[in-house]
């Protein structure tokens, strides 16, 4: 692999992100589709996040009950489950967590699909470097990294890691091998590819690292926040189509929006945190693979999850926090018992993107109101599909874990799918289920909101015409997830920003931890930031 893709996509919980689960068997109109294919919404609720569009001008009622906590901590994603998991293990055995989903995990969820596990987000980790030794740490401690003693470093277990043949491109009317466009016969590709790959080694010796706050921050890296990575790429003269394509590709896989928008900081960070880009020919540094699961990430978020189940509170809709001399009050809808409650407690962590933070907390700091007015959201939507049999084979290399057809810089097309059944140990046959990746348009956002799934199938299928011609006769069923504010965008100045790295420093009775406040969104930055952020509680308030 060239560098992370679609890696470890996850996002806070209790966004206005997602819509409530519809009823299947929703009649289509193309041809080869049956009428009575079940096409479904699923995975999350849009009039839980929208509640607080519904506030009157008097306000919530009173509170019906109200509930005390030794620690709060609101959003159940990574970072939240994190934090949670941080305060238990220091001894606070009262703190508790309210999410608003039914279920925990934030896009790092998995879900079930005619009996096989798939992923709603998130699906797969790399083995984590040195400078991510939190997140290190805590894969020791479920198994997945083992102590070699005669190599004297960490091993993972192979099981977990992802089998090959790992991934494939489909370009020329043809798969080929890996991601990268082919550079054959195509000096002038394969220069740029060598070029590149020279950059991204001047980079890494600037100084880049997961979590980004890691590394020093300097003038030079401030330039190249400063500037989007298209802007960049022109002014080193990198304009091969082949390779801008990638690197859009890239940008949009990672960031969910292409090299156009994101910061040059952004564009190298993918590749220059953690091993590289292998120019073909050349050298290659040795990559210690990536973790995945059929349910994707939702297989870590369990792993988190499970200990802490008594203290997980799900279907709760946050309405207001205050923070006050005495400790932080919490206003909620608890939707299954449909009333106001409320929650004090010391101390809390708002594990929330910052959006959503700024609307519920009662007189917000300036760094969160002006964190929160410059950011900018990738929708997303993650589509699962049940087929009766695999598709008719096209030429060249063979199916593989991770599939993506070539699109140009500047495509909207789908990121390409992920066979959930490629990581089953048992070698008899099953039916494949895929997961397919759309980084959508910030403008899809109100389309992604109010057209139902059976719309959003038809694009999926027809992103998916030229590698599957005969894909619509093979499927069975349909299940998709929309994420309207999956992530956030790091444009440039998103990650010198002055107004996150104060969030990161805050101290009192309320602290942040959400991966946004790194600038984007991946599980080693949510993870360390919620580790922090319930270690730092623990002093108490002021």
């Amino acid at each position: 692999m060239n560098g992370p893709t679609r890696r470890r996509w996850l996002g806070g919980s209790l966004a206005l992100a997602a819509g409530g689960a519809l009823p299947g068997c929703t009649p289509q109109t193309s041809a080869g589709l049956p009428a009575d294919l079940p096409v479904r919404w699923v995975g999350a609720w849009l009039e839980r996040g929208h509640r607080l569009r519904e506030r009157k001008a008097g306000g919530w009622p009173a509170p019906a009950v109200t509930r005390r906590a030794g620690a709060l901590v609101l959003g159940g994603g990574v970072a939240g489950l994190s934090a949670l998991r941080t305060l238990v293990r220091a001894g606070v055995d009262d703190a508790q967590l309210l999410e608003l989903e039914d279920t925990v995990g934030g896009n790092a969820r998995g879900h079930v699909l005619a009996g096989q596990g798939c992923p709603l987000g998130a699906h797969y980790l790399p083995v984590p470097g040195p400078t991510a030794h939190e997140v290190g740490e805590w894969l020791h401690e479920i198994g997945l990294l083992q102590w070699d003693g005669l190599r004297g470093a960490s091993r993972p277990d192979e099981r977990f890691l992802c089998h090959a043949p790992q991934e494939r491109l489909f370009i020329d009317g043809a798969w080929q091998e890996g991601q990268l466009p082919s550079a054959a016969g195509r000096p002038a590709t394969l220069d740029q590819y060598r070029r590149f790959a020279r950059r991204v080694t001047e980079a890494r010796r600037l100084g880049f690292a997961l979590p980004t706050w890691r590394a020093p921050w300097t003038p030079a890296h401030a330039a190249l926040d400063g500037q989007t990575f298209a802007a960049w790429l022109a002014a080193e003269g990198l304009d091969d189509a082949r390779l801008r394509a990638y690197l859009d590709y890239a940008c949009r896989d990672d960031y969910g929006a292409g090299l156009d928008t994101v910061s040059a900081w952004a564009g190298l960070h993918y590749f220059a945190s953690r091993h590289g880009f292998d120019a073909p020919g050349e050298p290659a540094e040795a990559d210690p693979g990536l973790f995945t699961w059929p349910e994707g990430n939702g297989w870590l978020t369990q792993r988190l999850a499970q200990p802490l189940s008594e203290r997980l509170h799900t279907g709760q809709t946050v309405l207001a926090v205050e923070a006050h001399r005495q400790g932080v009050s919490v206003t909620v809808w608890n939707e299954a018992a449909g009333r106001v409650e409320a929650w004090q407690a010391p101390q809390a962590v708002l594990a929330l993107p910052l959006f959503i933070a700024a609307r519920v907390l009662v007189n917000p700091p300036p760094a969160l109101v002006a964190a929160a007015a410059g950011a900018r959201y990738a929708p997303w939507l993650v589509s699962n599909l049940a087929l009766d049999e695999p598709p008719l084979a096209r030429p060249g290399f063979p199916p593989a874990w991770d599939n993506v057809g070539f699109a140009p810089a500047g495509s909207t097309r789908c990121l390409g799918y992920v066979d959930a059944t490629h990581q089953r140990l048992d070698p008899r046959p099953v039916p494949p289920v895929w997961t397919v990746y759309h980084a959508l348009a910030e403008a899809d956002r109100p389309a992604l909101r109010d057209q139902p799934a059976a719309f959003w199938l038809q694009r999926v299928l027809a992103d998916l015409a030229p590698l599957h011609p005969d894909l619509p006769r093979r499927l069975r069923a349909a299940d998709l997830m929309r994420h309207g504010h999956a992530m956030r965008i790091p444009v440039p100045g998103t990650r010198g920003s002055a107004a996150l790295a104060a969030l990161r420093a805050m101290r009192g009775r309320l602290r942040f931890a959400h991966a946004e406040l790194a600038g984007y969104s991946v599980f080693e930055e949510a993870f360390t930031l919620g580790r922090q952020a319930g270690q730092s509680s623990l002093s108490g308030g002021d």
